[in-house]
């Protein structure tokens, strides 16, 4: 029985980890967005200041844990990050969880020297693991590639000399199609998406593709992300105090300040 207790409760810690990480994740990520926004600066501009690709930065600004690997990463990205937008980096990304164990406080005095290097010697091999595999595995593409190239240098000398004279066949009447029939059979419609902050606390409602996703209050500094594949309709009874951005572009105000505004933001369509 005391087994079985003590598995459960490591069970309830790791979930309680793993719902501070997203929470916090999310905080940290609206307030970059929030920044990034600020100083005019797109994804693309802080991918090439930061070497850092624009997937990860999205997923960061989205507090989406899902697309981005292991905590002890995720930490040194949201550093380079928040450098790249003038923060001080390092003090900004400590406050990320990234510890799989409990703290005790209690026993925080009594943790020997060596306990507290395991971890750090469990992320350089993981590190040294996967420098292994990654140079083995180029290795192998090379391999492959050269012996690809080699066979296909050599001739082929039954080719070169045997020339299969090819049948004439009949020419066939072709039937022209309408440009829009064949542009109409490969349009797709465009997702559309958009990032809302709130700079003082304001009612919204929003409406994907027909269907209510949100209708509520929503207090000052929330930052929100809703997508549709057709239209997106955003509605406030406060329009000055909600920046809204339309596929990850500049946010801007919805309106006035106090003010009842609602903006409809249709799918474009792409080919």
């Amino acid at each position: 029985m005391k087994w079985l207790r003590k598995k459960k409760n490591n069970q309830q810690t790791v979930l309680s980890l793993e719902q501070q990480r997203s929470e916090k994740l999310a905080q940290m990520g609206a307030h970059l967005w929030a920044l990034r926004q600020e100083q005019g600066l797109s994804l693309d501009e802080v991918a090439i200041l930061t070497k850092i690709s624009r997937r990860l930065l999205q997923a960061i600004e989205e507090g989406n844990l899902n697309d981005l690997p292991e905590p002890i990463y995720i930490q040194g990205f949201i550093r380079q990050f928040a450098d790249a937008l003038g923060l001080n980096g390092a003090e900004f990304a400590r406050t990320f969880p990234i510890s799989s164990q409990p703290v005790n406080s209690q026993a925080i005095g009594k943790v020997s020297p060596l306990g507290q290097l395991r971890p750090i010697h469990l992320y350089f091999l993981y590190i040294f693991l996967i420098l292994c595999t990654v140079n083995g595995l180029s290795q192998l593409l090379n391999h492959a590639a050269l012996q690809a190239n080699n066979s296909q240098s050599e001739p082929d000398l039954k080719k070169q000399y045997v020339v299969k004279p090819e049948p004439i066949q009949p020419k066939q009447s072709v039937e022209a199609q309408p440009v829009s029939d064949t542009l109409s059979s490969i349009q797709e419609a465009q997702p559309v998406q958009i990032g809302v902050t709130l700079k003082a606390s304001s009612w919204i409602r929003v409406v994907a593709d027909g269907k209510t996703e949100f209708e509520g209050t929503l207090p000052e500094g929330t930052y929100r992300i809703w997508k549709a594949r057709e239209q997106l309709t955003v509605k406030t009874d406060n329009a000055g105090g909600v920046l809204m951005s339309v596929n990850q572009q500049k946010a801007k105000e919805m309106g006035e300040l106090g003010k009842v505004e609602e903006i409809k933001i249709a799918a474009k369509s792409r080919f």
